[in-house]
C-alpha cells in the first residue's frame, strides 16, 4: 500500500473494526497514565534550560549554603482587641506554632518563633505578627504538603477575635491550581455545549455533529497520556493541560468538521460509501494533514525558547495536534464506514434540507459574498487591510510582564494574605531578592562592599530590612532582603533591575567579588529578558518553514507569500485587541476581564505560533479547495469564486466553534486565561472573516494567474499535491435485497 492519506483513508474504512479497536486502547490507556501520573509529572515552576543570573544564583546558594531551595510560607495572626504582647495573643501564636511543628520534618523543615525575632515579625500597630514557615523538600513537595499545614492554622479553629492567614509560594500555587482546573471544567463545558450547538446548525444533523466532538475528546485524553509519559523525563508546566485541552478541542473538531463535511459533499454527488471515504480522503484528509503539519511547525517556533513554560507548552499542544491528525485521517474514516448514511440520523428538517439542496453552494450568502468581493476587489482589499492595521495599533504601546497573586480574585485565601502581608509586614518576606555574593567575603573589601549595600538598601522604599548569611568557608555570602509589594508587579521588577543595574555595580565598584540576583522576581525579569530576545528569533522560524511547506505544496511563491503577509496582519489586530482590553482596560469591564499593567511575557510568541498555525489551517482548506477547481478548470476567478462560496459556510463554522472554545478559557477568573483566551478567539474570528472571506479572494482576483507563479528554478522542488484526484463518481451498488424463504 503506497502510503498517502487517502490510500490510508481507504484502508482505514475497510478495516474499520480493527482500527476503532486499537483508538478504544489508545483511549483507555491515555486514560489510565493520565489519571496515575500526569498529576506528578506536572510542576508549577517556572525553570531555565540555560544558565541565566537567577539560576546561577540559586546554583551557588544550593551547592555552598542553603542547599536545595524551599518554599517559605507565613502564617498571618491578627486579633483586633489583643496585641501582640497579650498574654492571650501569645499563647495563641505559641500553639498556632506548636501545631505546625507537629507535623515533622518530612513536611516542615522549620519555623521561626515570632517572639525570638526581635519584633522583626510585628506589624506598627501590634495587633498582627507572623510565623514564618520553611517547607521540606522540592517546591513540588512543598506544593505537595501545603494541605497539611493549611489543615493546622487556616481551617482550624480560633479563638473568637482571631483571624488566621496563610501566605506563600506553595499557597499560591496551590490556590492558582484550584481556579485553574475549576476554569478549566467551565471552559470545556462552555466550548463541548457551543460546538454541538454550532456544528448541527451547519451539519443540519445531530449524529454527524457528535462526530467531532466525539473525536476531539480522543484525542484530549490520548494526548494528555502522551504528556504523562514525557513529564516523566522532562519538566512540564501545570498550564501545559489547559493548552492541550483547549487547542484539542479547537482542531479535534475542525478537522472532523472538515472531513465529514467532504464526505456528505461526496455521497450528495452519488458516490457510494467506499467510494465518498477514498474521495474525501484525497481531498479533505490531505488538506487535514498538511494543515496539521503547518501548525506544528507554528508550534516549533516555542521550542527556540529555553525555558520550560514554552517548551511544556509547544510539547502539549503539538502533542494533541499530532493525535488530533491521526485520528482524523484514521478513525473518522473507519467511523464514517461504520455509520455510513446514519451520519445523517437525527436531521433537523429545515437546516438538512437547505445544507443537500445546493451541493456547490451557487446561490445563498456566501456566493453573494463572493461576488461582492470580486466585484470590487481593490476596494475590498484596501478597506479591510485598513481596518486590521488601525486594529494592530495598540501593539505599539505593549508591556510585557507576569500577573502575580495580586491578580487572583479577591475571595481567594492567598491574594487576601498577600494583602494583609502588604499592607502590615514587608510582602516580599516569603519572595526575597536574594544577592549572593561569591568571593572572599570575610576580606576587608568585600565586607565594606557588602556593608555599602546594605546601607543603600535601607534607604530605598522599595525594599524591607535585609539580613547577611555566610557560609563556613568564608567565599560566599547571602544578603536577603525583601521587596515591598507584588513579586510579580511592575514596581517589584522595576526595583530589583535597578538593583541590578546601578545599585550592587555601585557598592561593589573595585572588589573582585561575583555578584549574582536571584529569588523569584529576579527570575521573573530573566524570563521576560529571554522571551524578548526569543520570539524574534520563534516568529521568523515559523514564517520560514511554513513559507517553506506552502511553497512545496502549492507549488507558487506568490501564494504562501500572500499567506504570510495576510497572517500577520490578522495577528497583528489580534495584538491590538488584546492589548487595548487588557493593558488600557477598554470594554475588559463589559468582558468582566481584569485591567492589568502588563501582558503576560509568555503571550506574544504563544500567541504568534497559535494563531499562525490555525490561520495557516484556514487558509490550507481554502486554497487547496481553490487549486482543486483551477486545476480543473484553468479559470482563476471561477476557481477563486468556487472555492469561497463551498469552503465559507465550513470555515465560519469551524471558526465559531474556536471562538466558542476561546471563549469558554476566557470566562476563566485567571488573567493569563483571560488573555488566552480572548486573544485566540479575536484572532480566528478576524481571520475567518476579514481575512479568509474579503483578503484572500480580493487579492486572488487581483492577482490572476500570478497566483500560480513558480520560477523555472524551482521546477525541482517536489509535488506534494494537496488535493487528490477524486474518482469518478459512480453509481452506488443496489444494495441486495433479502430472498424470500421457499
Amino acid at each position: 500500500m503506497r502510503f498517502s492519506p487517502q490510500s490510508v483513508a481507504r484502508w482505514s474504512a475497510k478495516h474499520r473494526l480493527r482500527v476503532i479497536g486499537l483508538w478504544v486502547v489508545l483511549f483507555v490507556v491515555g486514560g489510565w497514565l493520565t489519571s496515575s501520573y500526569l498529576s506528578g509529572a506536572l510542576t508549577t515552576q517556572v525553570n531555565f534550560t540555560n544558565n541565566p543570573d537567577s539560576k546561577q544564583a540559586q546554583t551557588l546558594l544550593e551547592q555552598r549554603l542553603t542547599g536545595p531551595r524551599r518554599s517559605n510560607e507565613v502564617v498571618i495572626v491578627r486579633s483586633a482587641s489583643q496585641t501582640v504582647t497579650d498574654p492571650g495573643f501569645q499563647a495563641y501564636v505559641t500553639r498556632l506554632k506548636a501545631n505546625v511543628d507537629a507535623l515533622g520534618p518530612a513536611v516542615v523543615q522549620q519555623t521561626t518563633d515570632p517572639y525570638q525575632a526581635g519584633g522583626r515579625f510585628v506589624s506598627k500597630d501590634r495587633h498582627a505578627t507572623l510565623i514564618p514557615v520553611t517547607m521540606a523538600g522540592t517546591l513540588d513537595d512543598a506544593n505537595d504538603n501545603i494541605d497539611q499545614v493549611l489543615d493546622r492554622t487556616l481551617h482550624a479553629p480560633h479563638p473568637p477575635g482571631f483571624r488566621v492567614w496563610v501566605a506563600g509560594e506553595a499557597t499560591a500555587a496551590k490556590d492558582s491550581n484550584t481556579i485553574a482546573e475549576q476554569d478549566l471544567r467551565k471552559g470545556e463545558t462552555i466550548g463541548i455545549v457551543a460546538a454541538l450547538a454550532i456544528l448541527i446548525v451547519v451539519f443540519g444533523t445531530a449524529a454527524a455533529a457528535v462526530v467531532p466532538v466525539v473525536l476531539a475528546i480522543l484525542a484530549i485524553v490520548v494526548a494528555l497520556g502522551l504528556v504523562s509519559l514525557l513529564g516523566m523525563a522532562f519538566d512540564l508546566s501545570f498550564f501545559v493541560t489547559n493548552m492541550v485541552t483547549m487547542i484539542g478541542l479547537a482542531v479535534g473538531i475542525d478537522y472532523s468538521l472538515f472531513i465529514v463535511s467532504r464526505y456528505r459533499e461526496e455521497r450528495a454527488r452519488g458516490r457510494d460509501k467506499l467510494q465518498a471515504i477514498a474521495a474525501t480522503g484525497g481531498t479533505a484528509n490531505r488538506a487535514v494533514f498538511f494543515s496539521g503539519l503547518t501548525v506544528v511547525l507554528a508550534l516549533a517556533g516555542m521550542l527556540l525558547n529555553p525555558t520550560t513554560i514554552f517548551r511544556s507548552i509547544a510539547a502539549g499542544a503539538i502533542a494533541v495536534v499530532l493525535v488530533a491528525v491521526a485520528a482524523a485521517l484514521t478513525l473518522l474514516p473507519a467511523l464514517l464506514a461504520t455509520m455510513g448514511d446514519k451520519v445523517n440520523a437525527l436531521r433537523v428538517p429545515v437546516l438538512f434540507r437547505r445544507r443537500q439542496a445546493d451541493i456547490d453552494r451557487t446561490h445563498g450568502f456566501w456566493a453573494q459574498v463572493a461576488r461582492r468581493v470580486m466585484g470590487r476587489p481593490v476596494t475590498s482589499l484596501v478597506g479591510a487591510t485598513a481596518i486590521l492595521v488601525v486594529l494592530a495599533v495598540p501593539l505599539l504601546g505593549i508591556k510585557t510582564g507576569f500577573s502575580g497573586i495580586s491578580t487572583y480574585p479577591d475571595n481567594i485565601q492567598s491574594k487576601q494574605a498577600f494583602t494583609v502581608l502588604s499592607r502590615d509586614f514587608p510582602a516580599g518576606l516569603t519572595s526575597p531578592a536574594q544577592i549572593v555574593v561569591d568571593g572572599q567575603v570575610r576580606s576587608p573589601a568585600v565586607a565594606a562592599a557588602i556593608g555599602r549595600l546594605q546601607a543603600a538598601l535601607k534607604t530605598d522604599r522599595a525594599f524591607g530590612p535585609s539580613t547577611v548569611q555566610t557560609n563556613r568557608a568564608g567565599d560566599l555570602a547571602l544578603v536577603s532582603v525583601p521587596v515591598n509589594g507584588d513579586p510579580n508587579g511592575e514596581a517589584t521588577v522595576a526595583a530589583v533591575r535597578h538593583l541590578r543595574k546601578v545599585t550592587i555595580p555601585a557598592a561593589f565598584a573595585g572588589t573582585d567579588a561575583g555578584v549574582k540576583v536571584g529569588g523569584e522576581t529576579a527570575g521573573g525579569i530573566d524570563f521576560f529578558d529571554l522571551s524578548d530576545f526569543y520570539t524574534p528569533l520563534g516568529i521568523a522560524l515559523v514564517l520560514g518553514l511554513s513559507f517553506l511547506l506552502l511553497l512545496v505544496v502549492f507549488r507558487s511563491v506568490v501564494l504562501p507569500a500572500l499567506g504570510v503577509a495576510l497572517n500577520l496582519l490578522s495577528v497583528g489586530a489580534a495584538y491590538g485587541l488584546l492589548i487595548l482590553v487588557f493593558q488600557h482596560g477598554i470594554g475588559a469591564g463589559l468582558f468582566g476581564f481584569q485591567q492589568v499593567d502588563t501582558i503576560e511575557a509568555w503571550l506574544p510568541l504563544f500567541l504568534f505560533s497559535v494563531l499562525f498555525g490555525l490561520s495557516m489551517d484556514y487558509q490550507v482548506f481554502l486554497l487547496s479547495r481553490i487549486q482543486e477547481r483551477y486545476n480543473l478548470t484553468g479559470d482563476n476567478t471561477d476557481a477563486v469564486s468556487f472555492g469561497l462560496r463551498t469552503t465559507g459556510g465550513i470555515i465560519t463554522g469551524a471558526a465559531l466553534i474556536m471562538v466558542a472554545v476561546f471563549a469558554g478559557f476566557a470566562a476563566g477568573r485567571l488573567v493569563f486565561l483571560q488573555e488566552t483566551g480572548f486573544g485566540l478567539a479575536v484572532a480566528v474570528l478576524i481571520d475567518a472573516t476579514l481575512v479568509r472571506s474579503v483578503l484572500v479572494p480580493a487579492a486572488m482576483t487581483l492577482l490572476g494567474k500570478w497566483n500560480w507563479y513558480l520560477p523555472s528554478w524551482l521546477g525541482w522542488l517536489p509535488q506534494l499535491r494537496i488535493e487528490g484526484a477524486a474518482p469518478a463518481p459512480a453509481p452506488a451498488e443496489p444494495e441486495r435485497q433479502p430472498q424470500p424463504v421457499r
